[in-house]
């Protein structure tokens, strides 16, 4: 997902800046929900590797 949001962030900047501006703002729109759903992601399975996993693997 992290790709994706970063490959439309390129085809933002190089439509932006070739003057396709309606390209622009739809690769920029979804390159930031791309990478907003990867960050809430990530902050999920870090939060549930530091509790959730440990307990289940149980003390070692």
């Amino acid at each position: 997902m992290l790709k994706w949001a970063i490959i439309l962030a390129i085809v933002a900047i190089i439509a932006g800046a070739l003057g396709f501006t309606g390209i622009a703002g739809a690769a920029a729109g979804v390159a930031k929900l791309l990478f907003f759903l990867f960050l809430i992601g990530f902050v999920i399975l870090l939060l549930l590797g530091t509790t959730v996993f440990k307990a289940v693997s149980g003390p070692k």
